[in-house]
């Protein structure tokens, strides 16, 4: 077979041909049902439609005396209307009987109005005393009555298929007895990390070994897209043993870390073209040129260089959005952004895609000084990142940019 490493470098794609071929070729997964309580932050795969009424019951919205409200007509702080107190209504005990002329029931916020009654007088305006309490002010039939369904009634679509469920869309599931909600399936994802030179993450380095930190940042960014990362071990540099854990298919996608480019010891490439298809291979961007994109039957593989920033930027754009698609999310990146001003000026060239780190700094987004794709600190002293189209030839000094923010919370460090 012929070695189809340095066959994408003679001609590298341009990023957005890579991203329409993935969009093209990507939809979400089929629907699985899944618990009430672990659906916080999953994508709905079908509309949610109630077959309960909430409220249930008539139940009070105060705490008070629900009495019939024609009955307190003409009451006032003044002259005041003498009722019979029957009973109590709680929030689960309701009063068993009927309420009649003349007659109140004490109740609680939440409990059920008894039978009879229409209306709850607020305790503020009640003086209860020796079985009977005297109403200080009229209130008209349905005052301080939640009706049968005032918050969702029956037949209302309550929730729309690809929503991701927020904590409170999981607290109205709840309330309308769903115990089971259908979600879209998160995607499982496979790392398949190489290198001679890979100690495991959290050894400590020595000699000419470096530790693994591309699993780590990797499996970080897999759980914030709503992947399911599987266990994995670091791989030697060996054709065959790459071979064997390409073949497997318990993925819908692979994270193939290092390896990538044209070396001698850079198999994925030629391995993805032997067990599927190697769309591309040599991407015009920076850093990220070496990346991989391709299938082996219905599973993505992604090759993503071992430089550390390298690694991230092709990640956050070609397997991140896949990911996300995957799983019914949308493929936008799902960083924050913030429009401001360079503080000097980014050199690029024209028909390259670049992807240049910035710190925020006086309200300004300077590109940071190192710009090695080797150089993993660089993310952590950025505050984000501008992505220069491949029509510009660099931006200029004072020139506004869109920032992706890597942070979560803007912080006084963020903007």
């Amino acid at each position: 077979m012929r070695d189809v490493r340095m066959r994408g470098f003679a001609e590298r794609a341009d990023v957005e041909q890579v991203e329409a071929w993935l969009a093209s070729h990507t939809h979400a997964l089929e629907s699985e049902p899944v618990p009430l309580l672990e659906c916080a932050g999953r994508v709905l795969s079908q509309d949610v439609t109630s077959t309960h009424a909430v409220p249930g019951f008539p139940r009070s919205a105060m705490d008070g005396y629900a009495v019939r409200g024609e009955d307190s007509f003409g009451a006032s702080e003044y002259d005041p209307i003498p009722f019979a107190v029957l009973g109590l209504a709680l929030p689960g005990k309701p009063f068993p009987g009927r309420v009649g002329p003349r007659e109140a029931v004490r109740i609680m916020t939440g409990a059920p109005v008894p039978e009879g009654a229409d209306a709850v007088v607020m305790a503020e305006v009640c003086d209860e005393r020796d079985g009977r309490v005297a109403v200080g002010d009229a209130v008209a039939p349905l005052k301080n009555v939640g009706a049968v369904g005032e918050d969702i009634a029956v037949g209302d679509l309550v929730l729309r298929a690809g929503r991701r469920l927020r904590p409170q869309d999981v607290g109205l599931l709840s309330s309308i007895g769903r115990a089971r909600v259908p979600c879209v399936r998160r995607p499982r994802v496979r790392l398949v990390v190489t290198g001679d030179e890979l100690l495991p993450a959290g050894s400590e380095p020595g000699g000419s070994r470096i530790v693994d930190s591309n699993s780590v940042v990797l499996r970080a960014l897999v759980d914030r897209d709503g992947g399911d990362a599987l266990p994995f071990e670091i791989l030697k540099d060996d054709p065959d043993t790459i071979r064997q854990v390409l073949r497997q298919d318990d993925a819908d996608l692979v994270l193939v870390s290092g390896g990538s480019s044209v070396g001698q010891e850079d198999h994925a490439p030629r391995l993805l073209a032997e067990l599927g298809e190697l769309a591309f291979h040599g991407i015009s961007m920076r850093p990220s040129s070496p990346a991989g994109v391709g299938r082996i039957g219905e599973q993505f593989v992604f090759l993503l260089p071992g430089n550390p920033v390298s690694c991230l930027c092709a990640y956050e754009f070609f397997a991140g959005p896949t990911l996300r698609a995957l799983g019914g999310r949308p493929r936008t990146w799902p960083h924050r952004r913030a429009r401001l001003p360079l503080g000097r000026k980014i050199a690029s060239a024209v028909g390259r895609t670049d992807y240049v780190r910035v710190a925020v700094e006086a309200g300004k987004a300077v590109p940071l000084a190192t710009s090695g794709a080797s150089i993993l600190s660089s993310t952590v002293r950025a505050s984000g990142a501008v992505i220069v189209p491949r029509g510009l030839e660099g931006m200029p000094e004072g020139a506004e940019v869109e920032v992706l923010l890597y942070d979560e919370d803007p912080g006084e460090e963020s903007l």
